[in-house]
């Protein structure tokens, strides 16, 4: 479900217009997460470390409506939720991309993971359906401690989807921290935005 808002009354109706031009409009920030509590509550809870985190930052995103918006043909859309678009590995190194269904239920959503995890390692190629506007794009990079990350990007393909990487973990005297990347279309969000998003997110991380 989604509604469209109407740009002429909108307080961001400048903002939008001014960045909507611009070739790149994205703009990000990579933070260090303490994540120990975090992970140690997924060890307890015997539930996968990436799914933990995926589940955290997906919950986070449909709690912050800037999140949740979407361009689709110049028009500015409300979407009710958003899906996590992460790349799954497989045997071989390769990887395709997945749409696993927004839930705000750990289990549910580990549950929603695990189903989308075994069609994309079991089909071939890097599109392996038809995706939908109202996800996010999501990257692990557990081999890589990195302080800053940039995508690949085609000017000509219209996106204003949030973009989230992770990369590896480091552990120093039982304090476990991780990278996180966010880059995110200035049309839709500003800086404000974005800090709301990581003080939800690092609350979420620490229940």
């Amino acid at each position: 479900m989604k509604k469209e808002l109407h740009i002429a009354t909108w307080n961001r109706a400048e903002h939008f217009k001014f960045f909507n031009k611009f070739e790149e409009p994205f703009f990000g920030t990579t933070i260090q997460f303490d994540c120990t509590k975090a992970y140690h509550k997924s060890k307890e809870l015997g539930v996968s470390f990436f799914v933990y985190y995926l589940h955290k930052t997906i919950v986070a995103v449909n709690k912050i409506e800037n999140f949740r918006y979407r361009i689709e043909d110049d028009k500015v859309y409300l979407y009710e939720t958003i899906n996590a678009s992460a790349t799954i590995l497989r045997d071989d190194k390769t990887f395709g991309f997945s749409e696993i269904e927004y839930d705000e239920n750990l289990r549910n959503f580990e549950s929603n993971f695990n189903n989308e995890a075994t069609r994309v390692q079991n089909t071939p190629g890097l599109f392996t359906k038809e995706y939908h506007e109202n996800i996010i794009h999501f990257s692990a990079l557990p081999w890589i401690n990195f302080t800053s990350i940039s995508h690949s990007r085609s000017f000509s393909m219209p996106d204003s989807c949030p973009k989230f990487s992770f990369g590896k973990m480091t552990d120093e005297k039982g304090v476990k921290k991780i990278p996180m990347a966010v880059h995110v279309h200035h049309g839709l969000i500003d800086g404000h935005h974005l800090g709301l998003f990581f003080e939800e997110f690092e609350r979420l991380m620490n229940e």
